[in-house]
């Protein structure tokens, strides 16, 4: 995955680690790998605190009261994760904007991958793009990328389960 630009993979990526949280330094970067990052130094149990704190201020990012808390959260994550933009060929892979300083360990790196991948997500799509699904008993959290921008759920089986509900419901007298 390019980290150019951010967004839709990042904010996934983030869903993801906040929705299964990764328990060691290993699963972390197996995670990261599937996603399609390119790790360039063994990844650390330091690393996964780091990922863990970022993790936990996203999701009070997803469950802010308002677009205007949400703005402030999410410039306080990009205040302490990200650095000014540079162009990188790190990894050989081409050039693209990184907006971190190069040869960070992995924590770091992907506390600025959410942090603006979020942000370019929200104000290029909408401050109300993320969400916990709307099933009740089901808490997990995704980024909207639909189309017209009104994803209530998680995915087609919580949908699913809530069109029987509803439908139950209206059968009966």
């Amino acid at each position: 995955m390019h980290l150019n630009p951010y967004g839709e993979d990042a904010v996934n990526l983030a869903a993801d680690l906040a929705n299964r949280p990764p328990v060691t330094a290993r699963e972390l970067a197996d995670r990261c790998r599937a996603a399609g990052l390119t790790l360039e130094i063994p990844v650390t149990p330091q690393d996964l605190a780091m990922v863990t704190d970022a993790t936990d201020l996203w999701v009070a990012v997803v469950d802010a009261d308002g677009e205007d808390e949400r703005a402030e959260r999410l410039n306080h994550m990009l205040a302490v994760s990200a650095g000014h933009p540079r162009v990188s060929n790190h990894a050989g892979t081409g050039w693209h904007l990184h907006y971190r300083d190069d040869r960070k360990a992995l924590g770091a790196v992907l506390f600025a991958l959410i942090s603006v991948g979020t942000a370019l997500h929200l104000v290029g799509r909408g401050m109300h793009r993320l969400r916990r699904c709307a099933l009740t008993g089901c808490a997990t959290i995704f980024a909207d990328t639909s189309r017209t921008g009104r994803q209530r759920y998680c995915g087609r089986r919580c949908a699913n389960r809530d069109a029987v509900r509803r439908h139950r419901a209206r059968a009966v007298p």
